[in-house]
């Protein structure tokens, strides 16, 4: 059995995780665009069902959208919105 304190670690820092998730964000809607779709109708329809088929699997962008939580999606989402909002 191998010993797990012998494995380097990575420490992912906030900063690192929102990055990844509004490249995951992107991503998923230039696909969702290149196939036709209206990315926003698509996006809620995956958050708020969880059904990963309301959103294309064209550039990988329903594996893509899996990797990250929900919540974490809707969190980024709004942050972006308000931050968006506050600065204008």
């Amino acid at each position: 059995m191998a010993n797990k304190f012998n494995e380097t670690m990575k420490f992912e820092t906030y900063t690192e995780k929102v990055s990844e998730v509004k490249q995951i964000i992107v991503s998923v809607y230039n696909a969702l665009m290149e196939k036709g779709y209206d990315p926003v109708n698509q996006i809620i329809g995956y958050i708020l069902s969880g059904d990963p088929t309301y959103i294309t699997s064209y550039n990988d962008a329903r594996s893509l959208i899996r990797k990250i939580e929900r919540d974490e999606l809707l969190e980024e989402i709004l942050r972006s919105y308000l931050e968006n909002e506050m600065n204008r």
